[in-house]
C-alpha cells in the first residue's frame, strides 16, 4: 500500500507531543520494572497524511488527517462502524442490475433496424474489356486455319502462297500428325473457353458474379466485357426505380382506420447484399412500406380541426418521417430510399362518412367561433367609438344593452330581427309598470 506523507505546515504543539521525554537515570537499587513504572503512560500523538488505495477492497482514499492528542491508557478509543463488505464476485459474473439501473435500461432501448453480415459487401470482380478477347478469338481462328492449311486439309488455291508440308506437299493429299490434332484441339478449346465468357452489359445493370455460393465480385462496366466463364453470372438492375403502392389500410392515434397511397423511389446501392442477404429484395421493400407506414400512421391523428397541432395531413413532415424510417429499415438489404410522398391520404370506407360529418361539424364550430370573436371586437370598437364622438362615458347596464343590440346584428341572419330584454328584466329586477305602482303607493 502506497502511503504518502501530507506537506502541510505542522502546528506548533506538535513538536511537544512528539518528543517523549527521557528516562531518568538508573539509580541504585532499580530495578527494571521501577525504571518502566517511571515512563510516560500517554503514547505520543498520532499523525497520519493521504494513503492512495490500490486495491478496492481497501475502501475510499482517506484525507490528510492532522495530528491527534494522544488519548489516555485507560480509556479506550470509540467504536467505529464497521461498513459492509462487498462480496467479490467471480470472473466473468454479471453484476446484478440495480432497480434504478434496469428503469433506464428500459427507458433507453429502442427498436433497433437488423444488422447485416460486415463481410458481405459489394466489390468490384476481375473484368477484361471486350476488344482483348476479340484479339483472342481472331488469334485462335487464324491459328486454326494455319493449322488445317499446313496439313492439307484446306486445299491449296493457286493465288495464296502454299503453306503445306513437305510431306502433303508430295502426297498430294493431307497428312495429319498427332501434334497436329492436339495443336488443334487446344485452339478450338481456347475459342470456346473466350467466347463463352463475353457478354454484353447494359447501362444501368450489374452482373453479381458467384461461384459454388460464394460471391465473387460486380461486374458495373458497361458494354462488351469478358470474365470467367467458370463463375455464375445473375443480372441484376440498379436503375433508379419508383413503385406506387397499392392502398395501405393503416391506424392513426386515435384509433381511426385510414388508407394511404405511397410513391417510393429508390434503387439498389449494394448488389451484393441485395442479391445474397435476402431472398427477394422487391418483396422485402414492398413488406417493409407497410410496416413502416403502420408504425408512423400510428404517432399523430390524421387530422387536428378540433385541437390544432401536428397532423398527417402535414405531408412534409409526414413524408420525411417515413423516407428516414424506410431508408434505415432496408439499409441492410442494400437498398437506398430516396423519397416516400404520400399521394392520397383518406379515411376508410367504413368511417368515411361519419368522418366527413365530423371534419364539417368541426369547421362550423371553428367559424362560429371566428364569427363570434369578431363580432364582440366589433361590437366594442363601436361603443368606444360612440363614447369618443358622444364626449360620454355609459354606465355598465347601458354598454352592456348597446353591446347585446350590436351582437345580435352582427350575428343574426339576415332578414331576422331578434328581441332583446332590457337591462332590468335581464338582472332579474322589476319591470317599469311596477316600478311606477311602487312610487304611486310612497306618495299616498
Amino acid at each position: 500500500m502506497d502511503v504518502t506523507r501530507d506537506s502541510s505546515q505542522r502546528p506548533d504543539n506538535l513538536a511537544n507531543a512528539l518528543i517523549r521525554p527521557l528516562p531518568e537515570s538508573p539509580t541504585a537499587g532499580a530495578t527494571p520494572l521501577t525504571r518502566m513504572a517511571k515512563l510516560p503512560l500517554d503514547p505520543p500523538a498520532r499523525r497520519s497524511g493521504p494513503r492512495t488505495v490500490l486495491d478496492p477492497l481497501d475502501g475510499p482514499a482517506a484525507g490528510p488527517v492532522t495530528a491527534q492528542p494522544a488519548q489516555p491508557a485507560h480509556q479506550m478509543p470509540p467504536v467505529q462502524a464497521v461498513q459492509p463488505v462487498q462480496p467479490v464476485l467471480p470472473l466473468g459474473a454479471a453484476r446484478p442490475a440495480r432497480p434504478e439501473e434496469e428503469t433506464v435500461v428500459r427507458a433507453t432501448t429502442t427498436r433497433r433496424p437488423p444488422r447485416a453480415d460486415p463481410a458481405l459487401r459489394e466489390h468490384g470482380a476481375v473484368a477484361l474489356p471486350g476488344w482483348l478477347a476479340l484479339f483472342a478469338l481472331l488469334a485462335g481462328f487464324a491459328g486454326v486455319v494455319l493449322l488445317l492449311a499446313r496439313t492439307g486439309v484446306i486445299p491449296h488455291w493457286q493465288v495464296l502462297p502454299d503453306v503445306r508440308v513437305g510431306a502433303a506437299r508430295a502426297a498430294g493429299r493431307p497428312v495429319v500428325a498427332l501434334r497436329d490434332v492436339a495443336a488443334v484441339s487446344g485452339a478450338g478449346l481456347l475459342i470456346l473457353f473466350v467466347l463463352a465468357g463475353l457478354l454484353a452489359n447494359a447501362g444501368g445493370e450489374t452482373r453479381v458474379l458467384t461461384r459454388w455460393g460464394r460471391y465473387r465480385g460486380t461486374v458495373r462496366r458497361t458494354g462488351l466485357v469478358w470474365v470467367n466463364p467458370l463463375l455464375r453470372r445473375r443480372r441484376l438492375d440498379v436503375r433508379l426505380r419508383h413503385w406506387r403502392s397499392e392502398p395501405v389500410n393503416a391506424v392513426d392515434r386515435t384509433g381511426t382506420p385510414i388508407v394511404v397511397r405511397l410513391l417510393i423511389v429508390w434503387r439498389v446501392k449494394d448488389t451484393a447484399r441485395a442479391l445474397l442477404s435476402i431472398a427477394d429484395h422487391e418483396n422485402y421493400l414492398r413488406e417493409q412500406v407497410h410496416a413502416v407506414l403502420t408504425r408512423t400512421a400510428s404517432t399523430l391523428p390524421c387530422d387536428s380541426n378540433a385541437v390544432p397541432g401536428p397532423a398527417l395531413r402535414d405531408g412534409q413532415w409526414f413524408a420525411d418521417e417515413l423516407t428516414r424510417a424506410l431508408a434505415a429499415e432496408v439499409a441492410p438489404a442494400g437498398l437506398e430510399v430516396y423519397s416516400v410522398q404520400p399521394m392520397a391520404l383518406d379515411y376508410a370506407p367504413e368511417v368515411a362518412e361519419s368522418m366527413r360529418r365530423r371534419r364539417l361539424a368541426d369547421l362550423d364550430a371553428g367559424l362560429r367561433t371566428v364569427l363570434v370573436d369578431d363580432a364582440v371586437e366589433a361590437a366594442a370598437l363601436a361603443v368606444r367609438r360612440l363614447e369618443r364622438a358622444t364626449a360620454h362615458e355609459l354606465d355598465e347596464a347601458a354598454r352592456s344593452a348597446l353591446m347585446e343590440h350590436l351582437l345580435v346584428a352582427f350575428v343574426a341572419p339576415s332578414g331576422v330581427a331578434a328581441s332583446v330584454p332590457s337591462p332590468s328584466v335581464r338582472a332579474g329586477g322589476p319591470s317599469p309598470a311596477v316600478r311606477a305602482g311602487r312610487k304611486e303607493g310612497r306618495s299616498r
